[in-house]
C-alpha cells in the first residue's frame, strides 16, 4: 500500500502489532517521535508512554514501556518490555496500581524506593490514559 510503513511492536511473549500503517506517534527516549513512511533511517530508546497509529484512517492506541525503536524508510519495529493495545487494559487494576505508587510516594518509610513508586505511577498513568482514552 501506498504511503504506509509496515509497523510491528514485540513483547518478549507475542508480537502485539504486525500492520500497515499509514502514520504513528513513538515514546522516544527524547521525546515523541512522529513517524510517516520514508521516515530517515533511526534507532531509540523507547520510554513509558502511549503509542498511537493510524491505519485505514483509524486511530489505534497502546500502552508501553520501555525497550528500542527502529525506524527504517518502510519499517518501524518497537522491541517493548510491555505493550497493551487499549482493549487489552484492565481498568480496574491500573486504578488499584495508581492508588498504590500514590500511597508509596506519600509514605514516610525511608526504606520505600521513591524511583520504583514513581515509575509505577507513571506506568498506571499512562495504561489509564490510554485505556479510556483521555
Amino acid at each position: 500500500m501506498e504511503n504506509t510503513f509496515l509497523l510491528r511492536i514485540v513483547t518478549p511473549d507475542r508480537e502485539v502489532v504486525r500492520e500497515d500503517a499509514e502514520e504513528a506517534q513513538i515514546p522516544g527516549r527524547e521525546g515523541y517521535l512522529g513517524i510517516l513512511s520514508g521516515h530517515a533511517p533511526l534507532i531509540s530508546e523507547l520510554k513509558i508512554g502511549e503509542i498511537t497509529y493510524r491505519k485505514g484512517g483509524k486511530l489505534q492506541h497502546l500502552a508501553v514501556s520501555w525497550g528500542f525503536l527502529e525506524v527504517l524508510p518502510e519499517q518501524v519495529t518497537v522491541l517493548a518490555e510491555t505493550a497493551e493495545r487499549a482493549e487489552e487494559i484492565d481498568v480496574d487494576r491500573a486504578r488499584a496500581a495508581k492508588e498504590r505508587a500514590e500511597q508509596r510516594l506519600k509514605s514516610p518509610d525511608p526504606e520505600c524506593d521513591l524511583n520504583r513508586a514513581t515509575v509505577a505511577l507513571e506506568r498506571a498513568l499512562i495504561r489509564l490514559q490510554v485505556a479510556t482514552g483521555r
